[in-house]
């Protein structure tokens, strides 16, 4: 009876053992596969990297004295010679630094609060007000898009304190000087002939 039942037992043990060996061999080769996989994708990932980096690293705009920024809490006059105020319209120039000379019989005097800028600048402070108003619709009725801002050709000039705006705004047409938007006291431009009448304002930056 032991000698007919050893094939019975025997057979079993074989094929476990075959079935191991098979078992071993998939996961070996998953393994494997995983292996190659993971150095694919970290290849893949650094010839990203540097096809990106030099994008990455770029420092972000900046705008400086030669881009037309005056820095908050400067004092610019008409007179100063930096880039807001050399790169302007001559004729607007000549026309505000005439407009002071008789502001100043009235006890007033004018401070520049933009002139020119660059078209960098421009970009800069319009992709600032759209963070700022999380809509670019608004953001457009205060700064223009640089092909379309009196800043950037030097045409347009902004001036404060809140009085001499006033006085601008009474007086600027004998100089050909007109506040053009309506949501802006502070914003002029040559838009009329010496002693003209200043056309319509606009609503705004966008109109």
């Amino acid at each position: 009876m032991l000698t007919l039942d050893a094939p019975a037992v025997a057979a079993p043990v074989r094929r476990s053992s075959a079935r191991r060996r098979r078992v071993v061999f998939v996961v070996a080769g998953v393994i494997a596969a995983a292996l190659i996989a993971g150095a694919i994708a970290i290849a893949v990932a650094g010839a990203f990297s540097a096809a990106v980096a030099p994008f990455t690293t770029l420092e972000p705009f900046s705008p400086t004295a030669e881009d037309g920024l005056i820095a908050e809490g400067e004092t610019v006059t008409l007179d100063d010679e930096v880039a807001a105020i050399a790169r302007l319209n001559p004729e607007l120039r000549d026309a505000m630094r005439a407009a002071e000379a008789d502001a100043a019989n009235d006890g007033l005097s004018f401070r520049v609060m933009s002139g020119w800028r660059s078209v960098e600048y421009q970009e800069w402070l319009l992709e600032d007000a759209i963070e700022l108003y999380a809509s670019e619709e608004v953001a457009r009725q205060y700064v223009a898009s640089p092909d379309r801002s009196t800043h950037v050709t030097g045409d347009g000039i902004d001036i404060g304190p809140i009085d001499a705006q006033f006085w601008l705004m009474t007086n600027g047409s004998r100089y050909g000087i007109c506040q053009t938007y309506a949501n802006e006291r502070w914003h002029y431009e040559l838009a009329t002939d010496p002693g003209g009448v200043c056309p319509e304002m606009k609503s705004d930056a966008a109109s």
